[in-house]
């Protein structure tokens, strides 16, 4: 996955069993994160801090999209539990984190397991990645992506 690639479509179910899919967001900027569990520690750290930045990041008119390998039901929980204002996308076949390319090997406790690398995309209303944070740390993560968009609309005015 590149920058000015053409961000990969998908069709998935929300954290309330609806249908939800890439094209519905046509037009805005997407920001689409990946995390590996809901209700996690540093996953929680991270949705929170979408949750707190999101006002601005709604501003800037752009939508925040958490993907994770769970289930609707598990996104619904932790959505719920945390308030959080955006819609979360159920990957629990993980089709959409192998069609971005986010399952790689991870070190868990000294062993190697394959998971979900926390990384996000930026894509732009033209359907294609204008920016990929890899390797992300969730404290301050949603800070990073608000001043990237920020920027990125300078540009583009």
């Amino acid at each position: 996955m590149e920058i000015n690639d053409k961000a990969p479509e998908f069709t998935s179910l929300d954290q309330d069993g609806n249908k939800i899919a890439l094209k519905d967001y046509k037009g805005k900027w997407v920001v689409l994160y990946f995390y590996p569990r809901a209700d996690t520690p540093g996953c929680t750290i991270e949705a929170c801090s979408f949750r707190d930045s999101f006002k601005r990041v709604e501003k800037i008119g752009a939508v925040v999209l958490g993907v994770s390998p769970d289930t609707p039901t598990a996104q619904k929980k932790f959505l719920d539990k945390f308030d959080l204002p955006f819609t979360l996308v159920a990957d629990a076949d993980k089709k959409i984190c192998n069609a971005y390319g986010v399952i790689q090997e991870k070190n868990m406790y000294g062993k190697k397991v394959m998971g979900v690398a926390r990384t996000t995309f930026i894509i732009g209303p033209d359907g294609k990645i204008k920016q990929i944070f890899y390797k992300v740390k969730p404290e301050g993560h949603a800070e990073q992506v608000l001043d990237w968009l920020k920027e990125a609309q300078k540009g583009a005015a």
